[in-house]
């Protein structure tokens, strides 16, 4: 029990963080980033990134060493309807990452760079689209953890 307490308290903590941080990403990309916000919007992706895989590392490690047993996940459809969410929110989160790839490289050779608001505009919309996946993702966690539909 003990070791599914630390991974259950792990993978909470880690959504939470993921949560955190995506919140502090929708918040900079607004029209007029550039400068200081842009550097920091590009180690927060980072970072986001790195929660992503951590998330997903210990969700696995909960799976197979958690008290209800990998079978319990594999053969429960809102389990897998939590993680294709998740999934979606990783396919919806690579066009702003490689928009704010590029935003770096143009700011990294004019100092003065102002991301176009069209441009912020357009990222948006994916960090939008995101948000209303990652929406489904807590609500899932509910079902699963009281065995609705199972």
């Amino acid at each position: 029990m003990t070791t599914d307490i630390i991974l259950a308290s792990l993978h909470h903590l880690l959504i939470l963080a993921y949560a955190g941080i995506f919140a502090a990403e929708a918040f900079l990309i607004r029209p007029g980033l550039g400068g200081q916000n842009l550097k920091l919007l590009a180690r927060l992706d980072s970072t986001y990134g790195g929660i992503a895989a951590a998330v997903i590392a210990v969700g696995i490690v909960r799976v197979y060493f958690g008290l209800k047993g990998w079978e319990y996940y594999v053969y429960y459809w809102v389990f897998w309807a939590k993680m294709g969410a998740f999934a979606l929110m990783g396919l919806l989160s690579v066009v702003p990452t490689m928009r704010i790839v590029q935003w770096q490289k143009a700011a990294g050779s004019d100092p003065a760079y102002r991301v176009p608001d069209g441009e912020v505009a357009a990222a948006r919309t994916f960090v939008v689209a995101e948000a209303l996946a990652f929406a489904f993702v807590p609500v899932l966690a509910a079902m699963m953890a009281r065995g609705v539909g199972y």
